[in-house]
């Protein structure tokens, strides 16, 4: 195979891999759009695209050379059609999401196991096929490689090289450039081009290199044994060792990359570049581990087994060192990230992702010796474990277990796994770096510890956990308590949460009768509402966060023990699509910061176009906005509400930060002070003014009612600033950053 070949088969993975991360990170946005933001729904995604993978692999390397010589057709035209359909994908699979929300609207509740169920039924029939698509480009490409130089047995990590560092350039450009400048639907064209490119260019690659299936007669086999240029080192590993081994470390390092992802929340903070920084240094830190293999390939000296399980057992261990905080708790709940702790804390993941990038194309290229059959099943066995790591870290570790301990149970496998390949005679070498793991591990277990465990010594501090957050809670009084959801702060016991309820309440024309709030917090919204004696029906996503409503208030057993309440655990976008019911108000208090991942699907204008079928005439949508963003972000979250509702009122809050909009499809009325302060029940006056000693409820309402805004001046001229599902300008902002601040 000649230079120009080889380089345009690198150039056509490294693509297929832009593409390829690409759709999985806008495929699991758009998935968490129509079922939910949940834990289940990501996990779900990832074993789907992972399974999908593993079976295209499995049965692309088992079928290729047996349909290429039967259609006498090269197996570069194969890897052509499967590029071409896969761009296909781009495009249904959205519409495929869009058909199962609305088919899944009346299977229960988010955690109930028939909604679980059928909603990973759902997803799993709508980006499967995609997938096993993406898992046959190994193979199908290997046996072309194969073709045209049938001794070749690297093959397998001359693509992987080049089709991680092409992931990489997928992650970094999908979270800063292709999502804010083009959206989700757009940004999937842009990965769909990709994949036709690839197409065209594999098609005329094949006709310009002649390229058929070899003969029959003389030709390697994939199950013969034929002499192949092997990767010949002094210890190679037996080949169900081999299988075993990359069974086990996708399963350990796709398991402690939900780990880190959940423990590194209170350092990198839960914006979407969060997310991506990590699997950004996941990839880049793989891509160097597999150029070195390549160099290795090239020089045929390589490292010894054992050395390299020796590493990575320390290697694993290296973030707990760091979970380590070192700061008050308090600098961990809001704020901009810290740039030096983020630089400390992603750098401890690549030691062991450079020694996974090294390890994984080895061992895949030792066991197939370049045969695509070989190299389907080994890369198989390695995306299988990668599907049961999440959902092992996902339901069985994290929400029984701390970051630190899941972190040190994953990694002492690596232990055993250096005991088995090293050297049986090496004993002072094993008992040296025996002795050096054990002071390690000492070290971890008594001499750290992680976000968890600060928190439970604090006053009054409690954690609890489940399959979706951590949930933490401290603090003495009605000032200090806190309310944190996997290291970050939610909300505090500020009057502001009690007018969240009460100004729509008693701005509706009408005697209320029904409540919907979306996001329970501490339960201040939710309790305040049903001291309007109306029905009210409380909606939170993480199962864990009613249980503390009792630590922030004294009587709430009596809200809970209340018959017109109820508390629902489910997303609030996908509550109301599948509730038949009606509100005469919909109050929302979205997580914190403005910038979260996910958080603007509580602002755009496709929720509000949701909101508005579940608004009884005259009912009133009122949204809570903290501020916090930049100017844009503020004239987006306007204009999203202002677009979608006929009628919006803002009114600045009382602490001068923040407002409340609130929008209808009918005027908003604000009457004389007293009038408004006559509709509130007794009940209602007492909650108001709780915590506001000295100010009486026509006061308070007052000071609410006076800072009233011009909704109208606080718009952009150009009307595309705002929020949709497709593009949430809240959450990707770094161009606009840089442009405002090229620095």
């Amino acid at each position: 195979m000649n230079c120009f070949t080889r380089r345009a088969l690198a150039i056509l993975f490294f693509v297929s891999g832009f593409s390829s991360l690409v759709y999985q990170i806008v495929w699991t946005r758009l998935a968490f759009v129509s079922f939910g933001i949940i834990a289940p729904v990501l996990s779900i995604v990832l074993s789907v695209f992972m399974l999908g993978l593993a079976l295209g692999s499995w049965a692309g390397g088992r079928m290729i050379v047996p349909t290429s010589r039967q259609t006498g057709r090269s197996a570069i035209y194969f890897y052509a059609a499967a590029e071409m359909l896969i761009g296909v994908g781009a495009f249904i699979v959205p519409m495929l999401f869009k058909t199962s929300e609305r088919l899944l609207a009346g299977v229960g509740q988010l955690n109930s196991f028939s909604y679980l169920f059928y909603s990973a039924l759902a997803l799993g029939i709508a980006i499967f096929p995609w997938c096993v698509l993406m898992g046959t480009t190994f193979p199908f490409m290997m046996a072309f490689v194969k073709e045209k130089d049938a001794k070749r047995s690297d093959s397998f990590s001359f693509l992987y090289v080049a089709n991680v560092l092409g992931a990489m350039l997928g992650t970094a450009l999908t979270a800063i450039v292709l999502v804010e400048v083009l959206g989700f639907h757009h940004t999937l064209w842009v990965a769909a081009g990709g994949n036709f490119l690839i197409a065209l260019t594999s098609s005329w690659l094949g006709v310009a290199e002649g390229a058929s299936p070899q003969p029959r007669e003389g030709d390697p086999s994939e199950d013969s044994g034929a002499a192949t240029r092997t990767l010949v080192t002094s210890d190679r590993l037996a080949d169900p060792l081999s299988k075993s081994l990359l069974f086990s470390t996708g399963f350990l390092s796709m398991a402690m990359e939900v780990v880190w992802s959940r423990g590194f929340v209170p350092v990198l903070k839960t914006q979407v570049y969060s997310f991506a920084l990590i699997l950004f240094a996941y990839l880049l830190a793989t891509a160097a581990g597999s150029l070195l293999y390549r160099a290795a390939v090239r020089r045929g000296r390589f490292f010894s087994y054992g050395n390299i399980f020796f590493w990575m057992a320390v290697a694993a261990l290296l973030p707990v060192f760091l979970l380590d905080p070192t700061v008050t708790v308090q600098l961990y709940t809001y704020g901009a990230i810290d740039p030096p702790s983020a630089i400390l804390i992603l750098a401890s993941i690549l030691p062991l992702c450079a020694l996974l990038g090294y390890l994984t194309p080895r061992l895949i290229d030792q066991y197939s010796s370049g045969r695509p059959g070989r190299a389907g099943a080994a890369y198989a066995a390695n995306v299988v474990g990668c599907i049961l790591g999440p959902l092992c870290a996902c339901y069985l570790l994290l929400p029984h277990i701390s970051t630190r301990y899941s972190l040190i149970l994953l990694g002492c496998p690596f232990i055993a796994f250096w005991l088995i390949v090293s050297k049986p005679k090496q004993y002072q070498y094993k008992m040296m770096g025996g002795l050096l793991l054990a002071a390690v591990i000492v070290r971890s277990l008594l001499y750290t510890a992680d976000f968890d465990e600060v928190i439970l010594k604090q006053p009054h501090g409690a954690v609890d956990r489940d399959y979706i957050a951590s949930v933490a809670t401290f603090g003495d009084d009605r000032l200090t308590k806190t309310l944190l959801v996997n290291g970050m702060g939610m909300t505090v016991l500020s009057p502001i949460t009690k007018i969240i309820s009460h100004l729509p309440l008693a701005l509706h024309r009408d005697p209320p009768h029904s409540v919907l709030v979306v996001c329970f917090g501490m339960g201040t919204s939710y309790r305040s509402a049903l001291t309007w004696d109306v029905d009210v029906t409380a909606v939170e996503l993480v199962p864990s966060v009613p249980k503390r409503f009792g630590f922030f208030h004294a009587d709430a057993k009596e809200y809970v023990d209340n018959p017109r309440g109820h508390i629902v655990i489910d997303d609030g976008r996908r509550y109301l699509s599948r509730c038949g019911r009606k509100f005469d108000v919909i109050v929302v208090d979205p997580p914190p910061p403005i910038e979260a991942a996910g958080s603007s699907l509580l602002f755009s204008t496709g929720f509000y176009a949701l909101a508005k079928q579940h608004l009884n005439p005259g009912g009133i949508v009122q949204i809570w906005y903290p501020g916090g963003g930049d100017k844009t972000t503020d004239q987006a979250v306007v204009r999203s509400m202002y677009d979608s509702f006929p009628f919006v009122r803002g009114f600045v809050s009382i602490e001068g930060w923040g407002m409340h909009l609130l929008g209808s499809m009918e005027p908003i009325e604000v009457p004389p002070i007293d009038r408004v302060v006559a509709r509130l029940p007794p009940a209602a006056k007492v909650d108001l003014v709780e915590w506001t000693p000295g100010v009486d409820a026509t006061g308070l309402m007052t000071s609410v009612l006076r800072r009233q805004l011009r909704v109208e001046q606080m718009l952009s001229p150009d009307p595309s600033i705002e929020i949709t599902d497709d593009r949430p300008m809240n959450e990707y902002y770094l161009l606009r950053d840089l442009k405002k601040n090229p620095d």
